[in-house]
């Protein structure tokens, strides 16, 4: 077969076959009495099995190694083309999602473009003290992308600079819904930040995840939720705020958390009634019972005020003593 044939069934070009002869790839196994190039069923077969090797990414030295190295085993150099391909993959995926960043800023010319480059290489940037003053400076002329700042968020481990983050993305009022799904991360770390973010977040939106929240496996993201939705004025918070107090677990930010939803008298029965009842039937050992009664301290009303005179009878002297204290204190109010 001529190679004008061969190139129509291959479908590789006659200079790409006459390229695979100068490498030593493809021999034609005979010449026409004129002299024209002819191939064998033979080299068709090695001409397809050189285009399935290239559909795999192996260059043409590669694959000349694979045709005629009789002892050559392929598991090494197909583990090298994974790695390989997966590294080009990352590449790839870290330049579109820059692009998709750049695009959703609406840049007007090149000056916002290199801008938001330049915000998002100081985001990413090894010191601190560069994440931050980018952070402090998104959004004053070219807005930075909310996924940006979000990831920024999720991964920032320097106090200062989360804040900072926390600040901007708070600023930006967007990226709630990116948030919440950092509340599933298997990272403690990154749980804790998304939640922490979710709490200085303004509007309804927030208030919702933060809500759903509470339900959280993560202790510290239930207890975070909680004081974020206590100082929203959100009555949903108030079994995990008791839960915290209970555990130890910032109890005193719990318990002013729950004086300061008990703003009005039907709300601050129900909290009082909550908390004796933990005292009554789910708690014991000393020192949570200590901070359950030291919590109704800023519960104003009746129930809080009649649980503390039966408390000051309690057969734990510790939290008698502390219930007498708490009712001195009411009386000279």
């Amino acid at each position: 077969m001529l190679i004008g044939e061969v190139s129509r069934r291959s479908g590789v070009s006659a200079r790409m076959l006459r390229h695979y002869e100068s490498l030593g790839l493809v021999r034609p196994s005979g010449r026409t009495g004129s002299g024209y190039r002819e191939y064998s069923a033979e080299d068709i077969r090695r001409i397809f099995h050189i285009e399935s090797l290239r559909s795999l990414g192996l260059s043409l030295q590669e694959i000349g190694r694979a045709l005629d190295d009789q002892g050559f085993t392929p598991s090494a150099l197909v583990d090298d083309l994974i790695r390989r391909t997966r590294d080009r993959i990352a590449a790839e995926t870290e330049l579109l999602t820059r692009l998709r960043r750049i695009h959703a800023a609406e840049p007007v010319g090149w000056e916002d473009v290199l801008q938001v480059v330049a915000l998002l290489r100081a985001l990413a940037s090894q010191s601190a003290a560069e994440r931050q003053r980018a952070a402090l400076s998104s959004g004053d002329e070219v807005p930075v992308p909310v996924d940006a700042l979000v990831e920024a968020v999720l991964g920032e481990p320097e106090p200062n600079v989360a804040g900072a983050l926390r600040w901007a993305l708070a600023r930006s009022g967007g990226g709630t819904a990116l948030l919440a799904e950092g509340l599933d991360s298997p990272v403690a770390a990154v749980r804790e930040r998304a939640v922490r973010a979710l709490a200085e977040m303004p509007g309804d939106e927030a208030t919702a995840q933060l809500r759903g929240a509470l339900a959280n496996r993560d202790g510290t993201v239930r207890g975070h939720a909680a004081l974020a939705l206590g100082t929203r004025g959100v009555t949903d918070a108030v079994p995990a705020l008791i839960d915290m107090i209970v555990e130890g677990r910032n109890d005193t930010d719990a318990a002013d958390a729950l004086g300061a939803l008990a703003s009005d008298t039907a709300t601050a029965d129900r909290i009082a009634t909550r908390l004796v009842d933990r005292l009554a039937h789910d708690v014991t050992g000393a020192p949570a019972r200590g901070r359950l009664t030291q919590a109704l301290a800023d519960i104003p009303g009746t129930t809080a005020s009649r649980a503390l005179v039966d408390l000051s009878h309690d057969g734990d002297r510790a939290v008698a003593l502390t219930a007498a204290y708490l009712l001195r204190l009411r009386d000279a109010r």
